[in-house]
């Protein structure tokens, strides 16, 4: 029933309403040592969500719990949120509704908006070459048109997700030469993505490659993607006249001419689209299936570059508006509609890499609550199961799995940030890291020493010079409380 109503909101306009207080009050309902420090830029920059927040009393934390935040060090403010993931019911929490800066662990924002945008493992990308409607059939074209979603798995020649295979199709269907390439830049403006700490450029179609060396500017990413895509057509035997990659004109829907008849009434219009009004026509295109195992790779291991790539695609036409603001406000709505409490988070970009970023330990609580419901199994073959027995599913496998073992710059594996944590401890925790200096965060589930299954998040912000060993060891003690006592 449940997980019906989740879809339900997911796919309607359902609204849900809460008792609630203004947001105002949640800075003088908390404690003044536990509002976090910001320089005058972020205190400028700060923008909070407009809506309303309900007020909750703190429970009280375990004393396994308060033991190991004594080990905090000085200056540093903390905020934490325990939950049984079967209801939702809070166990304990401190600043719960405090939003702190969450480093990577905003990542569990984007992998989650994009597994729902993209319907989870059913999800693709796609990109295509298109030519003008009238030359359909031509071997002489005056332009082929690079069209995409910003399929951040495209690559220049490997695999039946690249270039190459958009250029053997575009032969296929006839084509030998062609005047112009163009690019249609109507669905991103990849220079509103320049604005974040990892300032890459996200066109529509862009290349895998990409993600370990950005292109500095759009002009050199438009560059590169001209150069690549001309060699993969001379390639396949299809002359191009020139590499250099032009914005295509954007589309303008074809309105008929209004005829009236010999007494001046007004006729139907003409159903016919003339042929040069007509939109462009596919030649060759290319699907990017794999959106799960991507973001797997991008939770698993905090990849910056991947997350970025994955919050483009959510700003992509007619979906989004084309900017890196829109991708945050689809973002923000898609929190909404799930119910999660979205009163002062703030969300500047994809990886958590920006300090002006803001989450809540309720806010991240609510969203583990409602991934964990919604029906994403993938099946049992290949999925550990010592946990999620009947929850399998998409985004739950996508976090750090704690105490693998694994040596993360080596193998990068099932455990990614979370392989040297916890190692011996026997417990199940599948969470995200996030770290930048003065931050340490963590968010997730264990399994308690119950059997009981607990959402928690510990957000953590102090002086950028602060000890984050010393944090994450506070976290880990932490988290071996919360399994001992619930």
């Amino acid at each position: 029933m449940r997980r019906a109503l989740l879809l339900a909101l997911l796919l309607g306009n359902s609204s849900l309403s809460r008792t609630t207080a203004p947001a105002a009050a949640l800075a003088t309902a908390l404690p003044a040592t536990a509002l976090p420090a910001q320089t005058k830029k972020e205190a400028a920059n700060a923008q909070t969500v407009p809506g309303e927040v309900t007020l909750k009393p703190e429970k009280p934390l375990v004393p396994g719990v308060v033991a190991a935040l004594r080990g905090l060090p000085a200056g540093v403010k903390y905020a934490v949120l325990v939950r049984n993931a079967s209801d939702g019911k809070v166990l304990e929490s401190s600043n719960a509704d405090l939003p702190l800066i969450p480093a990577s662990s905003l990542k569990t924002v984007t992998g989650a908006a994009v597994l729902l945008s993209r319907q989870g493992a059913r999800g693709w990308w796609s990109t295509e070459l298109t030519v003008p409607a009238t030359e359909v059939g031509k071997a002489s074209v005056t332009s082929l048109t690079l069209r995409g979603s910003a399929d951040p798995l495209l690559t220049v020649s490997d695999g039946p997700d690249s270039l190459r295979e958009l250029a053997r199709q575009a032969y296929a269907h006839g084509v030998r030469q062609v005047r112009q390439l163009r690019l249609d830049e109507t669905r991103l403006n990849g220079a509103t993505f320049m604005k974040t700490d990892y300032a890459a450029p996200m066109l529509a179609v862009r290349l895998r490659d990409w993600d370990t060396l950005p292109p500095p500017s759009v002009e050199v990413a438009r560059q590169l993607l001209g150069a690549a895509l001309a060699a993969e057509l001379g390639r396949a035997g299809i002359r191009v006249a020139s590499p250099a990659l032009q914005p295509a004109p954007a589309y303008v829907r074809y309105k008929p001419p209004v005829v009236k008849d010999k007494d001046g009434k007004v006729l139907p219009p003409a159903r016919l689209i003339p042929p040069g009004r007509r939109p462009e026509q596919a030649v060759a295109s290319v699907r990017g299936t794999g959106v799960v195992p991507y973001v797997w790779s991008t939770l698993r291991p905090s990849n910056n570059a991947q997350a970025e790539s994955l919050l483009a695609t959510l700003a992509v036409r007619p979906g989004g508006d084309g900017t890196l603001k829109g991708a945050a406000a689809h973002e923000l709505k898609l929190l909404r509609k799930l119910g999660v409490n979205v009163t002062g988070l703030r969300l500047t970009d994809g990886s958590g890499l920006g300090r002006e970023n803001r989450l809540t330990p309720r806010a991240l609580t609510d969203l583990m609550k409602v991934m964990y419901d919604l029906p994403y199994p993938l099946g049992k073959s290949g999925l550990p199961d010592q946990l999620y027995h009947d929850h399998q599913n998409a985004f739950v496998e996508a976090l750090p799995l704690a105490g693998t073992g694994e040596n993360l710059p080596e193998h990068g594996g099932r455990g990614g940030t979370m392989a040297l944590r916890l190692v011996g401890s026997g417990l199940d925790v599948r969470a995200k890291t996030g770290t930048l200096p003065g931050v340490s965060s963590l968010a997730g589930y264990e399994r308690a020493k119950s059997g009981r299954l607990l959402t928690f998040a510990i957000i953590m912000n102090g002086p950028e010079t602060v000890d984050l060993l010393a944090l994450r060891a506070v976290q880990d003690r932490m988290v071996r409380a919360m399994a001992a006592a619930h």
